[in-house]
């Protein structure tokens, strides 16, 4: 067995190659033989493993190696990516809101502008509809943050407006600054696998780790440097 402090590694079924869990998504069949995702690791049976992005999801649908791997009687309905991606969403989200209630979230143009300057801001969020005269001041200030600590701040621009408004019980949220800890480092690690599993440039950067420390940019990341 492998030292506890490795990470535990299984195969994707698509590419046939080992993986930290972490970088993957694994799937059980339901009562009913319906494939269903099992982001928690959690769900009882057999179950199989995909690399954590949406375009091997489709790919392990369409080549019916979900099948294969579940050994049974199982089928999956259409659109699995999706449905995987709107729970990716609606964690991220719930990571948010929880920040939110931790007192780890600055919304608000000013005071988010504010934060940047003596605020341990882990990530500045933008909803997508943000205009852009007020992204390019706060990136500008972010920038300058980056030149005094060295370390490039991560910027979100996965949710709208209107997403935002739900998770964090407000109106019009654009602009926000979410706080270094334990809840704003857990909503940015949600924040990062929603934006790796859509596997495109949607401006996430690696959380913060416990210690404060940050992590390097990965494939689909970016930083405000």
């Amino acid at each position: 067995m492998p030292p506890r402090s490795e990470p535990a590694t299984r195969t994707c079924i698509v590419t046939r190659e080992a993986l930290p869990t972490e970088r993957l998504i694994r799937f059980v069949a339901a009562p009913d033989g319906a494939v269903v995702p099992d982001l928690r690791r959690r769900l009882p049976g057999r179950g199989v493993w995909v690399t954590a992005d949406a375009g091997h999801v489709r790919t392990a649908e369409k080549r019916r190696l979900f099948a294969r791997g579940l050994e049974g009687d199982v089928r999956v309905e259409p659109g699995l990516a999706d449905r995987v991606a709107a729970l990716y969403r609606e964690a991220a989200l719930a990571a948010l809101s929880m920040a939110r209630k931790a007192g780890a979230l600055v919304t608000g143009f000013t005071k988010v502008e504010a934060a940047l300057r003596d605020q341990p801001v882990a990530a500045l969020i933008h909803a997508r509809e943000a205009g852009g005269d007020g992204v390019a001041k706060l990136d500008a200030t972010a920038r300058r943050r980056a030149q005094g600590t060295g370390a490039p701040l991560p910027v979100v621009r996965i949710f709208e407006s209107g997403e935002l408004d739900l998770a964090l019980g407000r109106t019009n949220v654009i602009h926000a600054a979410l706080l270094a800890g334990p809840a704003g480092n857990n909503a940015l690690n949600r924040f990062r696998a929603l934006a790796d599993f859509l596997g495109e440039d949607n401006g996430v950067g690696d959380a913060l780790s416990s210690d404060g420390t940050a992590g390097g940019m990965s494939a689909g990341m970016q930083g405000n440097s």
